[in-house]
């Protein structure tokens, strides 16, 4: 079952939705770190200022652990930012399952993985992929969505709310550059 693992040590990447994010939501960095310390998390470490915490967790029950994280920033902070969580081995996959990595001319920079707090089921894939898209390119499975935007992002008129109406779950995404640098991370602690 996705987001539960045995009651060893585990390297776990969480990514907050909407932080520092146009002004708003800001958390520091190093408070962010403090936070997750005082929930008895260890070797916790950020990257960037985006909301993305590397750490070891023994809580074998990653949705539960998600929501004990949200209830302590919005205790702490004054929001409530979704946050997604995956072990370092699921993390690993996001990698090797990347739907573009044999495909020549693919700019890391323009590729942006969005993760799901959970998988939407069959027919909310469906409805996403419905919606025209062109000239992003999307591939989506389980709880991820790997977006390609070959003219960026900032040029896209790619339909975010609706596709996250079509969803209906959370999810927040990251650049490919991003994925591999927190993938070094949760290897560094593994």
């Amino acid at each position: 079952m996705p987001g539960t693992f045995g009651n060893a040590v585990s390297v776990i990447v969480s990514l907050l939705r909407g932080v520092n994010v146009g002004g708003h939501n800001k958390i520091k960095m190093e408070a962010l770190r403090g936070l997750y310390e005082s929930l008895g998390l260890k070797e916790v470490a950020t990257f960037i200022q985006s909301g993305n915490v590397v750490f070891k967790a023994e809580e074998n029950h990653l949705p539960g652990l998600a929501q004990r994280i949200e209830s302590a920033i919005e205790a702490d902070f004054g929001f409530r930012p979704s946050v997604v969580l995956r072990t370092h081995a699921e993390w690993k996959e996001v990698i090797a399952n990347n739907p573009f990595a044999k495909r020549s001319g693919i700019d890391p920079a323009k590729l942006v993985v969005n993760f799901l707090a959970t998988d939407p089921g069959q027919e909310a894939w469906k409805r996403l992929l419905a919606i025209e898209t062109n000239p992003e390119e999307l591939r989506a499975g389980g709880r991820e969505l790997y977006i390609y935007f070959p003219n960026g992002q900032g040029k896209s008129k790619l339909p975010v709310g609706r596709m996250d109406k079509a969803l209906g779950v959370a999810m927040t995404g990251r650049n490919w550059n991003s994925v591999l640098r927190l993938g070094e991370m949760a290897e560094g602690l593994g």
